[in-house]
């Protein structure tokens, strides 16, 4: 069985953050461990509070994992301060780690701010040029390229400059702000576009976590970047498409939709109570 890393902050009620990313990668039948970046007191109707743990304790947990069960894929999500950048690059590079996704988690689905102003320059300075690919939304990816992204041909050449400008993949999600649901993927040179199914559905509570974290999983079993990238996209639009309806706010998505067998079974004596 592979193995797969999410670097994150937490979510409380369960459809994003480190949450999200732990059954994403275990549906996507990867063994799934987690390095805590920042305590996040959010749920669907947005976040409340959030308290950074210390670059010390950060590379104490990065350590304890690559010491013990290294890793065959990495996903890196939210990252709020410099200092854990630096720490996170330091240690990544100091155990060799490969197949590194990066989600550049700036703002929340709610519109919560999750990376400090200063942060966003080292992220591009370290952690993008780390990445096999990135995974920004539209607003993320105009902030990396530094250009206004209103159409597919803008959207080419956003990707085109992260990625000659930081080395590294990147794969820009549409959503229904430029298209209906297709994502476009820069490697190498060559762009690859994934084209989607548009889900009426307004619960998208953690739809990036879950993307990149499916990608990381798919990477560790072996599979390439298309492919991963085809596989993750598939997942998520079946998970959204189960019409998961919980909480106040945008809910989050049914990320073990595919599950079966006994251990998923409900007492039918109770549910005909």
């Amino acid at each position: 069985m592979k193995t797969a890393l999410s670097i994150a902050g937490t979510d409380p009620s369960g459809g994003a953050g480190i949450q999200a990313d732990l059954k994403t990668m275990t549906v996507n039948n990867v063994f799934a461990m987690s390095v805590v970046t920042a305590l996040v007191a959010q749920n669907t109707t947005g976040v409340r509070a959030i308290m950074e743990v210390s670059k010390e304790f950060l590379g104490q947990q990065i350590d304890a994992v690559f010491e013990d069960i290294p890793p065959d894929a990495v996903k890196i999500g939210m990252v709020f301060s410099s200092g854990l950048a630096e720490v996170i690059e330091e240690r990544l590079r100091f155990y060799k780690a490969d197949k590194i996704v990066l989600d550049p988690v700036m703002v929340s689905t709610s519109g919560s701010r999750l990376i400090c102003e200063e942060a966003v320059a080292t992220l591009k300075e370290k952690l993008l040029p780390l990445a096999m690919v990135t995974t920004p939304n539209i607003l993320e990816a105009e902030i990396l390229s530094g250009m206004a992204i209103r159409d597919k041909q803008e959207m080419e050449e956003a990707a085109r400059r992260i990625g000659e400008t930081y080395g590294c993949g990147v794969l820009i999600k549409g959503g229904h702000s430029v298209n209906e649901a297709n994502d476009l993927l820069y490697r190498n040179g060559e762009l690859q576009w994934f084209l989607g199914r548009r889900i009426d559905n307004p619960n998208t509570h953690g739809t990036g976590c879950t993307l990149s974290s499916a990608i990381a999983a798919n990477l560790a079993k072996g599979y390439d970047l298309s492919a991963s990238v085809k596989r993750a996209k598939d997942y998520l639009t079946n998970a959204l498409a189960d019409m998961l309806d919980f909480g106040k706010g945008s809910g989050p998505m049914n990320h073990a939709f595919a599950i079966q067998g006994e251990y998923a079974k409900t007492n039918q004596m109770i549910r005909r109570g």
